[in-house]
């Protein structure tokens, strides 16, 4: 799951649904269900081998199969023509990205083997909303003790020295520094997904700033004790940001409200709360892809890479996970990112820390449209060593929608039916509306009989991405649906649980009712410009 190569889908009741690279189709594995597998035998008994890598599920039917050919030109047709920009500050785009990682984390993989209990795997391979990715297994856990410098605080890295641009403490992630230039490079972090981009890289930066700033504000105890309350803390308030500043930005805010407000109507419906969850795979393999789409083609990133300078393919190259730091053991200091860019202070307040108009970046529209750098990735970001330019096999849309085939997500139609029959008002996106969209992606490419299939059968992920773009840019519908159901179920089933506790208020933000990702960096980094901006200029 690291990748865009290679993945396999562990889908309870089903078993182990597999692919290969260029989504060809693999047979089901047969594999226990593991709620059955914990009841026959006990959860503490439950063995290692027996548990899943990760803990998938399906919500609606199964779905029908398009012929490879037509979705080859449905996925040239997505990333045939750049989309708009939105109104999003396209922080929120990697922000999106961090958070799946976060849910789809398997902390088992940074603990210890043999301190692994059943309902540790069982637990570990589940999703939840607890910042995993980022505290691993927690200072007590001896694998995990090595992402840690004092117990308390999480290890933050220094960059490289270039031009005028000094080295400086704390604006890289924490490297290995042991063995050849590779392994100097490698993040030492709980979830190396995180350092596959630059942009993630840095949020996650952002974070480890965030925990060391709430212990510092914590009253003196013992270390431990310090250490879970300042946690609690910080994954509350990161789980406040997520429903009420990023989920409004993605989805259509009443779906939202509705949720968590009256509850769930789709998805692991009336389960005790404390159970372990888990996550749908239209979620995972359609609704929260939703961010492809939010990808920019380049971006103003600092004052050195400016004007568009510093395109996707670099944000990879100056990670270790997408690229090779630019050949450097640790970043080089003219990359560090200005979050003045890539996020709206002026929301808290601070137009001190806004940059003029031009140098802003925002997302993508939400819609049916992705750049057309997707069309082509680089091989490294999913595993495709010697795949040839132009070969659909690297276009992110074609593995998309070649994933969903493999595991045979229902359609989008599909879906809306099953939403009515759960007492879901939604409304079925007509023909034309399917085939021409409201400035999407085009069609004409199709023959007819491709173009009646995919109106009648719509893949998921295509018929989301329509409803968002028929809808100024947010999911609505069925995708609003499945999403906010799922960061529902997810933060219910988290150990601290804003769902679970809805008495719950922050104390972080400039009130008892308001903490946006806007408010965790202004914590985070201290308020100060030289922070958050540490390279200088507009």
């Amino acid at each position: 799951m690291q990748r865009h190569g290679s993945e396999s889908y562990y889908v309870i009741g089903e078993g182990l649904l597999a692919e290969s690279i260029g989504g060809r189709d693999a047979a089901p594995t047969p594999g226990p269900d593991v709620a059955e597998a914990a009841a026959d035998v006990g959860p503490m008994a439950l063995a290692a081998a027996e548990a899943p890598p990760f803990r998938f599920s399906r919500i609606g039917p199964r779905g029908r199969r398009h012929g490879e050919a037509a979705l080859r030109k449905l996925a040239t047709a997505m990333t045939s023509s750049d989309a708009g920009n939105s109104s999003v500050p396209a922080g929120f785009t990697y922000l999106g990205q961090f958070i799946d990682h976060d849910l789809s984390f398997d902390r088992t993989s940074v603990m210890l083997g043999d301190s692994v209990s059943p309902a540790e795997l069982l637990q570990g391979r589940s999703p939840s909303l607890d910042l995993d990715s980022l505290y691993g297994a927690g200072p007590a856990d001896p694998e995990s003790a090595r992402f840690y410098r004092d117990g308390l605080h999480l290890k933050m890295g220094r960059t490289v020295a270039i031009g005028p641009d000094k080295a400086r403490v704390g604006f890289d992630l924490p490297r290995v520094g042991t063995g050849g230039t590779a392994a100097r490079r490698k993040a030492l972090i709980p979830d190396p997904r995180n350092d596959e981009n630059l942009a993630v890289a840095q949020l996650h930066l952002a974070f480890i700033r965030f925990h060391g700033r709430v212990v510092d504000t914590l009253p003196s105890t013992p270390v431990a004790q310090r250490f879970a309350r300042a946690r609690r803390r910080v994954v509350r308030h990161y789980q406040w940001m997520v429903r009420h500043d990023y989920l409004p930005r993605i989805c259509d805010p009443n779906v939202v409200d509705d949720v968590f407000t009256n509850g769930r109507r789709i998805f692991e419906v009336g389960v005790d709360p404390t159970t372990v969850p888990t996550m749908p795979i239209e979620f995972s393999i359609a609704a929260f892809r939703l961010g492809h789409s939010m990808i920019r083609q380049s971006y103003d990133w600092n004052r050195r890479f400016d004007d568009g300078s510093a395109d996707l393919g670099l944000l990879f190259t100056f990670s270790a996970g997408g690229g090779n730091l630019g050949g450097s053991p640790r970043l080089p200091s003219n990359w560090i990112a200005d979050l003045r860019r890539l996020f709206d202070f002026a929301e808290v307040g601070r137009n001190d820390l806004v940059v003029p108009t031009g140098k802003f970046n925002r997302a993508k529209r939400i819609d049916t449209r992705l750049v057309r750098v997707l069309r082509d990735l680089p091989p490294p970001t999913f595993g495709g060593s010697g795949t040839p330019p132009g070969d659909p096999t690297a276009n992110l849309a074609f593995r998309n929608l070649m994933r969903a085939r493999m595991v045979r997500l229902a359609t989008g139609q599909q879906m809306a039916a099953f939403l009515r029959s759960r007492g879901v008002a939604v409304t079925d996106l007509t023909g034309p509306q399917i085939v021409d969209g409201s400035g999407g992606a085009s069609l004409g490419s199709l023959t007819a009989t491709q173009r009646n299939a995919i109106r009648t059968d719509t893949p998921l992920w295509f018929y989301l991405l329509r409803e968002a773009e028929l809808n100024g840019g947010k999911l609505a519908g069925v995708g609003a649906r499945i999403v906010a159901e799922t960061f529902h179920r997810a933060m219910e089933g988290s150990r601290p649980s804003i769902v679970r506790d809805p008495t719950w208020r922050p104390s972080l933000g400039p009130d008892s009712q308001t903490f946006r990702m806007s408010d965790l960096l202004l914590f985070a980094f201290e308020g100060k410009k030289s922070l958050l901006n540490p390279l200088g200029g507009p």
